[in-house]
């Protein structure tokens, strides 16, 4: 039971990861884009209704978008793995001593010896399901996906990259007698709004918040910084 317990507890931690991988991608994704359309439309032009209508269609397209991907590639993983469990389970059946083996030496490898080596062998492989999820998430290394995962995925992805979308428009909603005004401001909203996104991504998970918060920071703004040059490049009068 307690082996069965702790492939469950590891399971719940994946999908706790696939919800962060999710949420981090969808909110960097739609913020970034947005900015670099903001930046590269007003590049090329003083009309704030131009930017907005240019920033609203790459919002509306890109958050469906990048839903549609989650949700597929969500569902190709689901797939796999219901793909791979169904022949896990015929293999053992049909040749259980093979599979048991696969179980011992795994174990063997983790340094079980001896009386515990058999003895660890013996509580994974008398509970079928313990001994299921055992293969998969140590011989085949596959983390579980939830039926419902591709749907949760697609409006995670959706709402996040909404969210960052709208994030560089919000200061041409107070700013309308200066673009310059705005996009400066929108920049900086934009870094901060990706600097913690970082943040949470290094509190969630491990690593340094300054040097993730930086990162995300800088590849946004570097992004972003390219579609202002093409705005500003081909955008520029002949």
């Amino acid at each position: 039971m307690l082996g069965y317990k702790i492939i469950q507890k590891a399971n719940e931690q994946h999908a706790r990861a696939g919800f962060l991988s999710d949420l981090i991608l969808g909110s960097q994704d739609g913020l970034v884009n947005v900015l670099g359309i903001v930046l590269g439309v007003s590049a090329a032009t003083s009309d704030t209704r131009i930017i907005f209508v240019a920033a609203l269609a790459a919002l509306g397209a890109e958050s469906i978008s990048m839903g549609a991907v989650a949700y597929t590639s969500t569902m190709s993983r689901l797939r796999l793995y219901l793909k791979e469990v169904a022949q896990e389970k015929k293999e053992m059946k049909e040749i259980p001593k093979m599979e048991r083996e696969e179980v011992r030496d795994i174990l063997e490898k983790w340094e079980y010896k001896g009386k515990d080596l058999e003895h660890m062998t013996d509580m994974v492989c008398s509970n079928p399901e313990a001994w299921l999820q055992f293969m998969m998430a140590f011989e085949l290394k596959l983390a579980p996906v939830e039926k419902s995962a591709p749907f949760k995925s697609f409006i995670t992805v959706i709402f996040a990259t909404i969210v960052g979308s709208v994030i560089p428009l919000v200061p041409f909603l107070f700013i309308h007698n200066s673009i310059s005004a705005g996009l400066l401001w929108s920049i900086i909203l934009s870094g901060l709004s990706l600097f913690f996104v970082g943040y949470y991504e290094a509190k969630t998970t491990l690593g340094s918040i300054w040097k993730s918060g930086l990162q995300m920071v800088i590849i946004g703004l570097l992004a972003g910084f390219a579609g202002y040059l093409i705005g500003h490049f081909l955008g520029a009068p002949a």
